[in-house]
């Protein structure tokens, strides 16, 4: 049996986020690690792989991860470097991002940091291209984690995320698509697909990434909900309606309640309807992991139709 449910690998961050008052709210964040916290609030087995620096946020990003039952032994701590960080703001647009991550530990990450054995007792290991975009060290290093996965015989979850502020999509496109390429679950959204290959209809992105090598694909569309495709076929789940404060995770939401699913045995199509109620509940708070659902809230949601 698998020791895991899920390995993520990536860049954890310290959270500032705006209230209504103009208060800032101390937090978490980072896309995989609210993947692999949503995951274990949900009942999966998680651990995560990272380099921290030797700071006052690294100390309590460890002491999340600790009280969310995440396995912490894949990560290395840096002395010389920082932990990184951002702030979250609001307004008519939504939320706005401003970060604090240049030579941040995890963005020094290298091959060698990837624990092998961690990642081949897993079922799924989850990356992002936010993890790919931080430096070509941390890309090099997802390379070699889906590398050992896939000789493991893992699969891989694997999210475009594409941020232009990280890199440009001439410069993200060959490295998501080849990482795209290798996923067994593939996560995008319209906005990503065309910004990286200029297509936005959501069954055309899903024949594209089947069609380059991923085996099943997952588009989000917002309270729309997913278009899920496989080989065998193509499926729309509808999204829920709420009331949502702070849609800041909500994607990482989907894809930890996903992963969590799929590792107790349902289909992908049952996995996505419950992932669309987990992600639904996230937006009804502030922050990236604090209103992240556990199994029974999800579960009271969806019977309340």
């Amino acid at each position: 049996m698998a020791r895991f449910d899920v390995v993520a690998i990536g860049e954890p961050l310290y959270e500032l986020n705006q209230q209504p008052d103009g208060r800032y709210l101390a937090g978490f964040g980072g896309d995989t690690l609210n993947v692999a916290i949503a995951a274990s609030r949900l009942g999966a087995r998680s651990a995560y792989l990272t380099r921290l620096g030797g700071d006052y946020f690294a100390d309590e990003l460890r002491g999340l991860m600790l009280r969310e039952r995440i396995n912490v032994s894949g990560i290395a701590t840096d002395m010389d470097a920082p932990t990184g960080l951002y702030f979250v703001t609001h307004g008519p647009g939504g939320h706005v991002f401003t970060y604090r991550r240049k030579g941040s530990a995890a963005s020094l990450m290298t091959p060698g940091d990837v624990d092998a054995s961690l990642i081949s007792s897993a079922r799924f290991l989850h990356a992002s291209g936010i993890s790919q975009a931080i430096s070509e060290s941390a890309a090099a290093s997802i390379t070699a984690a889906i590398g050992i996965a896939r000789a493991a015989g893992v699969k891989v979850s694997y999210d475009t995320n594409f941020r232009p502020r990280l890199w440009t999509a001439e410069q993200a496109w060959p490295v998501i698509r080849a990482a795209a390429a290798q996923a067994d679950i593939l996560k995008t959204s319209a906005e990503d697909s065309a910004a990286l290959f200029g297509l936005s209809d959501p069954r055309a992105i899903a024949r594209h990434f089947l069609g380059i090598g991923a085996k099943a694909v997952v588009v989000t569309l917002g309270r729309d909900g997913v278009l899920l495709a496989s080989a065998e076929r193509t499926e729309s789940v509808p999204g829920h309606a709420v009331e949502a404060v702070d849609a800041t995770g909500a994607g990482d939401a989907f894809t930890g309640a996903l992963l969590a699913e799929l590792a107790r045995g349902r289909t992908l199509g049952e996995a996505a309807r419950f992932a669309n109620a987990a992600a639904a509940l996230s937006t009804l708070g502030y922050g990236a992991i604090a209103p992240l659902p556990a199994r029974e809230a999800v579960n009271v949601f969806m019977a309340k139709g």
